[in-house]
């Protein structure tokens, strides 16, 4: 049986769905289990580059994150009218908050991460992912969300739950008390955007979530991209808010400096990002 992880020089992940993904490995730059999950970072002999995993599953790749981190971020920043504080949650890697700094008008990133060994490792070994993390407006917490977040009031246009799958420390982020906190910690007019797994591969896990955010926010959509190396390679995320409704707003005028930085990430691809396929559809 292949198990998750490193075997005979390639990483293997198997979903539960029993497919998965075979990528051939090089160095371990990096292998060391924290105080909640393990962290590596290997070289592949692939045009995915260096890849970042916890417990032997993937989070990103230098080949394909953009994949991911430009659609966590530029579909709800781009509807909001100015998103001056955001709050990322998990993201320890720095894409996610590499891709909100993009925006003139934000002021203050807070990344609340619970980890502080992935955002070391990531620093040393994947500086072109971590590389926002350096920049004067972002301040590091690293601590439990879950703790975080409680005493938070009107703080953030924007949070971003950048979390792992619902196990292990990332667990606690998938339940009604945590996502009424992160609704209280929104200014008027804010927007939460938070990853919701596979469609094709996490269906249960999906029904759960938006059963959950359904009871919390007004307004909870989803849109879904394509992620290369995630299983599946199709991916969703959560759009909710107490005002605002999907593609209700664009903000033309930060419009073209996102554009020239981004390599999937256009208007038009914004746009068709809500229109879901019929199971999908059924599933929520």
């Amino acid at each position: 049986m292949v198990r998750n992880g490193i075997e005979n020089g390639y990483y293997h992940e198997i979903t539960p769905a029993g497919f998965g993904i075979a990528i051939k490995a090089g160095k371990t730059l990096f292998s060391k289990q924290s105080d909640f999950q393990k962290v590596e970072i290997f070289e592949t002999e692939s045009v995915l580059g260096r890849v970042l995993t916890l417990d032997d599953l993937m989070m990103t790749t230098e080949g394909d994150e953009y994949h991911y981190h430009e659609m966590i971020a530029h579909i709800p920043m781009m509807q909001h009218k100015n998103p001056e504080s955001v709050l990322v949650i998990g993201g320890g890697d720095g894409g996610t908050v590499r891709e909100v700094l993009k925006h003139k008008s934000v002021k203050k990133v807070v990344l609340c991460e619970i980890d502080g060994m992935v955002i070391d490792a990531c620093k040393e070994f994947l500086p072109t992912i971590s590389c926002g993390l350096s920049d004067p407006r972002v301040e590091i917490k690293v601590e439990d969300a879950i703790e975080f977040i409680k005493d938070k009031k009107n703080e953030y246009d924007i949070v971003l739950i950048d979390s792992t799958d619902p196990m292990g420390p990332g667990e606690g982020l998938f339940t009604e008390e945590f996502y009424t906190n992160v609704k209280n910690s929104l200014k008027k007019g804010g927007i939460v955007a938070a990853q919701s797994e596979s469609p094709f591969v996490n269906k249960e896990e999906i029904k759960k979530m938006y059963n959950l955010l359904k009871k919390v926010f007004p307004i909870c959509s989803t849109y879904t991209s394509n992620i290369p190396t995630y299983p599946g390679g199709y991916w969703a995320w959560a759009f909710c808010s107490e005002e605002v409704k999907p593609l209700s707003y664009f903000a033309d005028d930060r419009y073209e400096d996102i554009l020239k930085t981004c390599k999937i990430y256009n208007r038009d691809y914004h746009n068709a990002r809500f229109a879901l396929p019929n199971y999908l559809k059924e599933l929520l």
